[in-house]
Order: structure tokens, then C-alpha cells, then sequence
């Protein structure tokens, strides 16, 4: 898979959209026909790029819903879109995140792209089966990125813009039509897709392997509580008279989730990112989940967006104050810090929380939550430094991802900068402005220590939509969940995962495991929310199994970095960091107002 998308605006083709019968329509304005854009290579080529165009940009954590879970929380209070989510002040007219009207012209112009393309000799019949496999897939992920945050949604098919169908016999079709449609769709694209992209210039195309990772994640979401029985949505029918959701449970969606993932697998295109730069294997674990962002186009990555451009996500994970140009937004939650294993004992150190959010520590995984270690070496810059007992003897991915307070920053090429987020500190904590930290820690993982970046140097991404890591674990969630449970092939991809960070296998740290699956599943999803951090899983992964009301609602915890030194500020605070809320409504979206205004019969969700 690998290629660099370029999206290209093609003027002759924009959209314009006053009601839901224009979703089946398109615009090519006064310049050129249908017939005119699908006559020659190039204009064909261009109609194709416009369909990629679509594409969510994860890059963008402003845009995407990292800083609506419990894995983050960023620093600004005013003008950014996570606000209403996170205090549970939306509503159906609330635009932001809202994404129904722009897939769906993702939609509609990937079908317009599929009914024509044969049209164009200029391409040979060859190349035009892989087009329009490609416009399909884009298609059907359309589909899925809707269905993940409205649920069920209304699938036009292969309805040619010529159709019409009047507003009011518009309604959402259920849970299992939109599953079907969806994976009968990645398979299709997947059938006629390349299995490599041979072309570097190419890199971000899709291949065999992205359709087929699009119907793992599809599959496991359909086999998770949300779409599989939830109690929350019985009785509840479309304009239609149908079941919108599930009424009962269904088990054997696990084993084709596991069928789905094991697809990707079997393929043989991909590989866990590993690389032997470093001078001790933990440094080369660091260094290798580190590489799966900063070695473009790696054989982990099956399918991804290229950014020539890491400033906007760099400038924000920056410390202000420290260095020339920082906002210090983006910030871990302390839980996310929490959850990463230990590294000898590979043990998850914090099993909760007590009310006044002290954290519940598993005695046996060696963490130890409160005092400081003088001289202490950080593992990858070598720098000695006061460190607090926490982040001491974490796991590879700790250090590649965590920037803490009172470490120094992650290159010295403008000296050593040593940031202290204390009230007086070096990236002094302050109630006046949102460009400073107020978790007592920062997210480095995306920022390359080889960047020079007070110098205009941000670096290059490769942004993954799908990785072989996720993959695996969703094939080891299915596996631990399937009606004949695998446990063996469990405990194998969770722990090649483990194991690429240096852990030890889950059931040498955790040797109960063994013949239990209610533990498995609580492990897994520490895992996944460590291994995936940051990625836009975690605010979908908590809702689809239905865990959000117990791990995203309530106070938020910090460190206590209105403290006037630094020993103080290690301290933990409810007081800085403003609460979630988590309502049963929220599992999806309401459907926006501006739908509702067009489509008299549509279903709205559930609460709204």
C-alpha cells in the first residue's frame, strides 16, 4: 500500500448540495460534461484524486476525536471543537466533528467516478478495474467512518445521479444491511486491488491489503456490545418498520471478525516495524515503535496519509516558553500515562482509581507512585535529571510517547532544555493563556528528536489509517470472543505486540490469564490503549464496548502544577482539568439538524 496521495482540487467537479436528492448529484458546472472529464487520462486521473480527497485527516488531532476520550486531554479552552463534546453541551445543530454531508459527497462522487470510468480509452482496461476497485473502496470506508460515529446510516448503492428518491422515503437502513453492504463492498475492492503499490511516487493508494484492513475494523465494531444486542437500542425501528439495531446478541460475529482479521494477516505484506538502531534493545524497542511515524512508508503501514508538513501537529506538542516556537496543547491524560506496562514485570502498574482519584496500584508490577530518584539517566537522550519514582522502569513506548515534567526537551540542538511545567518552572503553568500544560505532561511521540525544529524543521509524516499492530490485536480481541475460543492464537498476536516494545509474553506477567477470559479482555484493552495512543481508536474503542460511562465521565486528574516547586507539582489534582461527561446518547451523533430538515423520515439517534 504505500502511496503519496495528492489531492487536487478540480474546480469542475465541486459540489453543492441543498438537499438530500443532490447527494445523488453531480456538478461540473459550465466547463465540462461528464462525458468531457472521462474522455482523456488526465482529467480521469484528476476525478480519481478528488475521491481520495475525502480522506479524514488523523493528522489533525483539532479535528479528529483524541481530544474527546479519556486518552488526552489538550490544553485550550476556548475555539476549538472537543469543548461541547466534552462537557455534553451539544446538540443536533453543533457542527462540530459533524461529517454526515462531506462522506456522503465522498460518496456520491466515488460512485459518479465508477459509473464513468470505463468511459476513458486512454487508460487501458486493466488500469480502469484498479481505478474504480480503488473509488470503491474509498466508498465503502466512506461508508464506515459514518456508520463508526452516526451508526447505521442510508446506503445509496450504485444509485446513478439520474435516480431521485423523494426526501420523505429517506431513512437509515439497520445495522446489518449497512455491515453487509460495507464488507460485500471491501471484498469487491478487494478482489480487483494491487497487493503493493510498486511506484514510490505512488505511495498512498489503496491496495488489497487496506480494503481488507477496513473489514477487520468493520467486523470487530459489529461484533462489539454497540452494534451486537445493545439493550439501549431495542425496539427502536426505521421509517421502514425494521429493526434498526441487533435485539439480541449475536456470538458469531466474533468469529468473522477474527476470519477478518486473519485475512490481513495471511496476506503476507506486512511486518511489525523493527529496526536495530540503538545501542541496547531497549533503546532499539524505543526506536522501533517510534519508527512506524518517523521511517515513511515502512512494510507496517497498509494504509496511510503522507504530510510533507509536521508543523501543525509538531508546533503543539512543543513546550511554550522552553523553546522559540511551542503551544504546549497536546497532553496526555494522566490515566493514559498510567496504563502503560511496566517494563521488567510487564504488568499494567494502575488496576483504578479511588474516588479523590489515588490511583490503585498492582503491588506486583513494581511501580511506585510517589517520591524522586536524583541523577536519574533518561534512556534515550542520556541526560541526567530529577526524576519522579512514576516514570521509572516504564515500557519502550512510555519514553517514545511521554515528555514529562522535569525532563529535558528531545534534542539539544540548540543546548539542553530542561522543562519544569510548576508554577515557575521553565514552561511556567498559567491560568491566562491556553498555550501551556496543565496535565504535568506532554505527548512526543509524532515529534522526531531528529527534527530541528527552532530552526523551521517539523518533519514528514506517514499518518496510519491501518497498521499490522492493530490488526493483530483485534485479531487477538475476536479470538478471545469467538463461540470456540482460540486462546492460543490469542495470546500469539497479543504478544507479538507486547513483545516489539520488549515486554514479555501477557502470560508470564499475568500467568492467571491463562483460561481466563474476562482477564484477557481487560489486558487487551490496556493494550490497545497504549499501542494505538493518540491514533483515533480510543474514543470509538471505549463506545463500541460500551465501557465510555465508567471511563470517560466524571473529573479529570492531573498534577498539581499551580504548585510553586517542583516536588510539589507531582502532587494529583482534580482542580485544574475540567470534567468529562458521558451520556447514554453519546455512544453516537445526532443526526444533524440540516439532514433532518431535508429527510422528514429519518430516524434520529437514540436520546437526541
Amino acid at each position: 500500500m504505500k502511496t503519496k496521495i495528492i489531492y487536487i482540487t478540480i474546480l469542475m467537479c465541486c459540489l453543492s448540495f441543498t438537499s438530500c436528492e443532490s447527494y445523488l448529484t453531480h456538478y461540473l458546472g459550465d466547463q465540462m460534461t461528464v462525458e468531457e472529464v472521462f474522455d482523456k487520462r488526465e482529467t480521469t486521473e484528476r476525478y480519481l484524486a478528488q475521491v481520495y480527497s475525502f480522506l479524514p485527516n488523523d493528522k489533525n488531532v483539532l479535528d479528529n476525536m483524541v481530544p474527546c476520550s479519556d486518552e488526552a486531554y489538550f490544553s485550550w479552552t476556548a475555539w476549538v471543537n472537543y469543548i461541547s463534546q466534552n462537557d455534553g453541551s451539544w446538540n443536533p445543530t453543533t457542527n462540530n466533528y459533524h461529517t454526515w454531508s462531506n462522506y456522503y459527497k465522498g460518496i456520491n462522487q466515488a460512485t459518479v467516478f465508477m459509473n464513468n470510468v470505463d468511459l476513458c480509452l486512454e487508460v487501458s482496461a486493466e488500469n480502469r478495474k484498479i481505478m474504480k476497485a480503488e473509488a470503491r473502496f474509498l466508498r465503502a470506508f466512506y461508508y464506515f467512518l459514518l456508520f463508526r460515529q452516526y451508526g447505521p446510516v442510508f446506503i445509496w448503492g450504485d444509485n446513478t445521479p439520474d435516480l431521485t428518491i423523494p426526501n420523505d422515503e429517506v431513512d437509515r437502513h439497520t445495522v446489518d444491511e449497512c455491515v453487509k453492504f460495507i464488507s460485500d463492498e471491501l471484498s469487491l475492492a478487494a478482489a480487483d486491488l494491487p497487493l503493493k503499490i510498486a511506484d514510490p511516487s505512488w505511495y498512498g493508494r489503496a491496495t488489497k491489503g487496506a480494503a481488507l484492513a477496513a473489514k477487520s475494523r468493520l467486523m470487530l465494531y459489529a461484533a462489539r456490545p454497540l452494534f451486537n444486542g445493545a439493550s439501549l437500542y431495542k425496539g427502536m425501528k426505521n421509517h421502514y418498520g425494521n429493526f434498526l439495531f441487533p435485539q439480541t446478541a449475536d456470538p458469531s460475529k466474533w468469529d468473522l471478525a477474527a476470519a477478518a482479521a486473519k485475512e490481513v494477516i495471511d496476506l503476507g505484506a506486512y511486518q511489525l516495524y523493527k529496526t536495530t538502531t540503538g545501542d541496547t534493545p531497549f533503546m532499539q524497542a524505543i526506536n522501533s515503535y517510534s519508527g512506524i511515524f518517523f521511517e515513511l512508508w515502512n512494510d507496517e503501514l497498509i494504509f496511510a496519509r503522507w504530510d510533507g508538513d509536521g508543523y501543525s501537529w509538531g508546533v503543539r506538542a512543543a513546550p511554550p516558553m522552553v523553546l522559540k516556537e511551542g503551544y504546549g496543547g497536546y497532553a496526555p491524560s494522566i490515566k493514559l500515562v498510567d496504563t502503560y506496562p511496566m517494563g521488567e514485570s510487564g504488568r499494567y502498574p494502575i488496576t483504578g482509581y479511588k474516588s479523590n482519584g489515588t490511583p490503585i496500584v498492582d503491588e506486583l508490577s513494581g511501580y511506585q507512585e510517589d517520591g524522586f530518584v536524583d541523577n536519574y539517566t533518561h534512556p534515550i537522550d542520556g541526560t541526567q535529571i530529577k526524576a519522579h519514582h512514576s516514570v521509572i522502569g516504564r515500557d519502550a513506548r512510555f519514553y517514545a510517547s511521554i515528555l514529562w515534567n522535569g525532563m529535558n526537551w528531545i534534542n539539544t540542538f540548540n543546548g539542553t532544555k530542561l522543562v519544569t511545567f510548576y508554577d515557575g518552572g521553565t514552561s511556567s503553568f498559567n491560568n491566562k493563556t491556553g498555550d501551556f500544560v496543565k496535565v504535568g505532561y506532554m505527548f512526543r511521540r509524532m515529534s522526531d528528536p531528529r527534527n530541528d525544529t527552532e530552526n523551521g524543521k517539523w518533519g514528514k509524516f506517514s499518518w496510519p489509517f491501518f497498521r499490522l499492530a492493530e490488526i493483530y490485536l483485534n485479531y487477538a480481541e475476536a479470538c478471545n470472543e469467538m463461540t470456540n475460543r482460540n486462546e492460543a492464537e490469542a495470546l500469539l498476536y497479543f504478544n507479538k505486540v507486547r513483545n516489539r516494545s520488549g515486554l514479555n509474553n501477557i502470560e508470564v506477567a499475568y500467568p492467571e490469564i491463562i483460561g481466563n477470559q474476562a482477564l484477557f479482555r481487560e489486558l487487551l484493552r490496556k493494550e490497545r490503549m497504549v499501542e494505538l495512543a493518540f491514533e483515533n481508536h480510543r474514543y470509538y474503542d471505549i463506545r463500541t464496548w460500551m465501557i465510555a460511562p465508567q471511563e470517560s465521565n466524571g473529573p479529570r486528574f492531573g498534577r498539581e502544577l499551580r504548585a510553586k516547586n517542583f516536588e510539589d507539582s507531582w502532587k494529583r489534582t482534580s482542580e485544574i482539568c475540567s470534567p468529562i461527561v458521558f451520556e447514554p446518547k453519546h455512544y453516537f451523533f445526532p443526526i444533524h439538524q440540516n439532514q433532518l430538515n431535508e429527510m422528514k423520515n429519518i430516524t434520529q439517534n437514540y436520546g437526541w
